[in-house]
């Protein structure tokens, strides 16, 4: 297991009200620059992560999926996308079809890959969200997944030094 997520639920934990507070001034007096040093420090990250060693969002969250997302993995399956959405999903508190179960049904525990990697959820393919334009919109889904992300922890601790507040 990755040494970070050993200790990622009680880093992010501490961190969690000093990023709330961080991100609240940020948004109050957002530098111009914000999104191209998010880009920088999202490259960096990945230049050195390999989500395959980690997988804990596969493992312990879901994605939304769109109804496109829906559509096009249903395909893939060679599914109806009644029996798909039947199958695998659920509507959650705030009307988006999540997935029914963790870890996802599509993950390969052996060895952390996605048996629907080509079609998955572009929610997935955008994961951990932090290299999106207007970053600062993202502000609280963030610091939310300090809490499942080794990377996107470490990402907010590198623009913190960066870009003190």
């Amino acid at each position: 297991m990755d040494k970070d997520l050993e200790n990622l639920t009680q880093l992010a934990k501490e961190a969690k009200q000093e990023n709330i507070k961080y991100f609240k001034r940020l948004k109050k007096r957002t530098p111009k620059r914000l999104d191209l040093v998010m880009q920088e420090i999202h490259n960096d990250e990945f230049e050195r992560t390999d989500c395959l060693t980690c997988a804990n969002c596969c493992k312990t969250t879901s994605p939304m999926f769109t109804y496109k997302d829906i559509e096009r993995i249903a395909k893939h399956l060679k599914m109806k996308v009644a029996d798909f959405t039947a199958q695998y999903l659920k509507i959650d508190e705030d009307d988006f079809h999540v997935l029914k179960t963790a870890p996802c049904p599509f993950l390969d525990e052996n060895d952390n890959s996605c048996f629907i990697y080509d079609v998955r959820p572009k929610a997935c393919s955008e994961y951990p969200h932090t290299n999106r334009k207007k970053f600062i919109q993202l502000a609280n889904i963030t610091v939310k997944n300090t809490e499942v992300c080794p990377a996107t922890y470490r990402m907010i601790e590198e623009l913190k030094k960066r870009l003190p507040q």
